[in-house]
């Protein structure tokens, strides 16, 4: 790209931002009494100054001609002080620093072109106590994956941390998020009881806190939950936590399969009366048949029910669930370390398939699980791609991954955004299939009463 084309270019977003700038300062003054005030005495300096004009200079031609300069001169002076004056306050007061530091980042487009911010503000949420400001910039052709790509050292120019990156006007913007560096995520958030609200008609499941909200899932809208993360990274507290709320909601059945021996569950979880743990390949097949069973079933009873799509519609229209029919209970089957159900090595040929049949039978309800109810909620923290079949992943759409190295993350969330921005020694911490960072809760599983309500 040649000098002058480059310079087309920047005069281009220049004029833009200047418009956009005073755009904002209008908008300012438009809200603010007294800047209104500061205008009315600009306007009203400039009319003073041509009430001297006017008796300053005699009436013949000569004055005549003055008058009319002055005149002319006092009115330029007076709109540029006016322009001036608006965008003072449509330029952030950040703004040149921000530009400034960008440039040494070679936050640019191919133009040389740096991005101008626009707006500063700040964004308010409920569900944290954190300050968050929204930084909008004009993006100058500069792609939101770039913006994401340079995520930490935009973190350095800006002194703060970025919650969410999103595109505005379109995909001519881009707006950043950001919390003060003091105010990051801690290393542990501890669970509140009070924070689950058991009346709640939808199965929304709390998981922790990112920078900008509490981060929760709705199992109606994402069915299945796909949880990676090496060992100590959380994983298993996250799976814990995700359960134990689960089992606190009505209409909800939970079935664990633990090959592990069941060391990471402690008797409270076997003493809840819809609560099943399994250890055995063959016990879980047979669950797993049932499952299919209830499945079709499902299937059957809502193709007889006019209109009804999916176990949420059933469960919530009294038209599907009076006199004889009752709620259906929603079934959950969780796995602590899918690794260990569906790895083949070293088992016998009868072994291998039983494996593939339960393989079958979990791509099955990852396909069609969703609108009769029926949920997965897989953990791993075995890095091996031939684990879990695409027909299973393919369908899960809600992943999370904790600490990891590339591999895993990739396993996990097709790409090395855990191993990039989860710190080697974090724990509890995860990054979802969204992008967004969080710590999620912690619990004591021993101090659990299943009775006790929320």
């Amino acid at each position: 790209m040649n000098s002058n084309k480059k310079d087309e270019l920047i005069n281009e977003s220049t004029y833009k931002y200047t418009f956009y700038r005073l755009c904002e300062g209008m908008k300012h003054i438009k809200h603010d009494p007294h800047k209104q005030h500061r205008l009315l005495l600009i306007l009203a300096l400039a009319l003073l100054v041509a009430i001297l004009v006017q008796h300053t200079f005699d009436s013949n031609a000569i004055g005549d001609i003055l008058k009319i300069a002055m005149y002319f001169l006092v009115a330029v002076i007076a709109l540029i002080a006016v322009l001036c004056y608006i965008l003072y306050y449509g330029t952030p007061k950040i703004a040149h620093r921000i530009h400034n530091n960008f440039s040494r980042i070679g936050l640019t487009n191919s133009a040389g072109e740096i991005p101008l911010l626009l707006r500063e503000y700040p964004f308010y949420k409920k569900s944290t106590s954190r300050q968050v400001f929204c930084l909008d910039f004009l993006s100058c052709s500069i792609e939101k994956s770039i913006w994401e790509d340079k995520k930490t050292a935009i973190e350095t120019a800006l002194n703060r941390n970025i919650a969410k990156i999103e595109e505005i006007d379109g995909k001519q913007g881009i707006r950043l998020y950001t919390v003060p560096l003091e105010q990051g995520l801690s290393d542990k958030i501890v669970w509140q009881n009070t924070m689950l609200n058991t009346q709640i008609p939808i199965c929304k499941i709390i998981l922790g806190e990112s920078l900008l909200e509490q981060v929760t899932v709705d199992l109606n809208i994402t069915p299945h939950i796909l949880i990676g993360g090496s060992t100590g990274s959380g994983k298993t507290v996250l799976l814990r936590l995700i359960l134990m709320q689960l089992l606190k909601k009505q209409n909800v059945q939970v079935t664990i399969a633990d090959f592990k021996g069941g060391v990471d569950f402690s008797d409270c979880w076997k003493q809840h009366p819809k609560c099943r743990m399994i250890f055995e390949r063959s016990e879980l097949l047979s669950y797993l048949d049932g499952l299919i069973i209830e499945l079709n079933r499902r299937k059957a009873l809502f193709v007889s029910k006019n209109n009804c799509n999916n176990i949420f519609d059933y469960n919530i229209n009294p038209i599907y669930t009076h006199n004889d029919a009752e709620p259906l209970d929603r079934i959950v089957f969780a796995a602590d370390e899918i690794a260990e159900v569906l790895d083949k090595t070293g088992l016998s040929k009868t072994e291998k398939e039983v494996v593939a049949q339960i393989e079958s039978r979990l791509a099955t309800i990852a396909r069609l699980g969703r609108a009769f109810g029926i949920h997965l909620i897989l953990a791993t923290q075995r890095p091996d791609a031939n684990i879990l079949a695409g027909q299973i992943k393919n369908n899960i759409s809600y992943r999370i991954c904790g600490r990891a190295d590339n591999v895993l993350s990739g396993i996990i969330l097709d790409s090395t955004a855990a191993a990039d921005e989860i710190p080697s020694d974090a724990r509890g911490r995860f990054i979802d299939s969204e992008g967004v960072v969080f710590q999620a809760y912690w619990f004591d599983e021993f101090n659990i009463d299943w009775n006790a309500p929320f």
